[in-house]
């Protein structure tokens, strides 16, 4: 895109030369394991862009959306995260953030918090551009504050109303209590 953009005179090698190496993309793990066991589910939302007058699509996100059939098949590694995590008392209360496909690690946090039969509270605040197209585990949400496992779920929908409202804005809505 930037070649298109910024016509230059490169020589291919000296192209490939300047070009690091494409970093792998990384997604959050929306399972828990100790809910579904081996399975790894991922939350991908395909990017969809415009840059110079031309749509795009992004790689990643693309290329899972395209694989199909049961044999279809991606490598992966693990990256773990020591820093984020649920807290190893089963009695602490939750607050989670997660706007977009960032709902996804919180998806795998309240299925094991469900399946340890954790006793803390669990808040979710999530959101995302339209509630009818975007609202991301809406049936999962919806069953977990009935059975629970959510004590609280705050919506941001900004594109449903003239008045765009975002997961910042429940926020300083809910300061006192959060």
């Amino acid at each position: 895109d930037v070649l298109q953009r910024y016509p230059a005179a490169w020589e291919p090698e000296a192209l490939l030369q300047a070009l690091r190496p494409l970093a792998p993309r990384l997604y959050s793990i929306a399972s828990s394991r100790t809910a579904v066991g081996e399975e790894a589910h991922l939350t991908v939302a395909v990017v969809d862009y415009e840059f110079a007058g031309e749509q795009r699509l992004g790689a990643a996100s693309a290329h899972l959306a395209a694989l199909t059939g049961d044999e279809a098949q991606v490598r992966i590694f693990i990256e773990p995260n020591e820093r984020f995590r649920l807290p190893a008392d089963p009695a602490r209360d939750v607050i989670m953030i997660g706007p977009g496909t960032g709902v996804a690690p919180y998806r795998g946090f309240v299925q094991e918090r469900g399946a340890v039969a954790a006793t803390g509270r669990n808040w979710l605040l999530t959101g995302n551009p339209h509630r009818r197209h975007d609202f991301l585990y809406q049936l999962e949400w919806q069953q977990a504050l009935k059975d629970g496992r959510l004590a609280k779920l705050d919506l941001a929908f900004s594109r449903d109303q003239a008045h765009k409202i975002y997961v910042q804005d429940k926020l300083r809505e809910r300061g006192r209590e959060l």
